[in-house]
């Protein structure tokens, strides 16, 4: 047991962080999408459906890329627009806006119109 657990550490250790942030980033953006219905053909009637917990995954997400983006290089933009896209989703399946700024995430990233 304590063999395969070394292993275990030895390679998540030779992980390079960059591919860590990008994989939770990505990640946390597949659970967003689902949340918000976004796998379903009518996001509206999709029984995966739950705002509330979209709300805090994408909180999760915005705090992820603002507290990351400076190690994330090249990957940060790709990763900011899956965000912002997100965060524009959950406005659109609300059935009352939150007001700029107050959205999912937006206390780390600023109003997202």
């Amino acid at each position: 047991m304590t063999e395969e657990l070394d292993t275990s550490v030895r390679e998540l250790a030779d992980i390079p962080a960059v591919e860590v942030i990008s994989r939770a980033a990505v990640m946390l953006m597949s659970s967003a999408a689902e949340k918000l219905g976004l796998a379903d053909e009518d996001p509206t009637t999709s029984p995966r459906r739950d705002l509330d917990e979209a709300r805090r995954v994408i909180t999760a997400l915005a705090g992820l890329v603002t507290a990351s983006v400076e190690y994330l290089g090249p990957h940060a933009g790709p990763i900011r627009e899956g965000l912002q896209s997100l965060q524009r989703a959950f406005k659109e399946s609300s059935a009352h806006p939150d007001e700029p700024g107050k959205g999912p995430g937006e206390k780390y990233t600023g109003p997202v119109y």
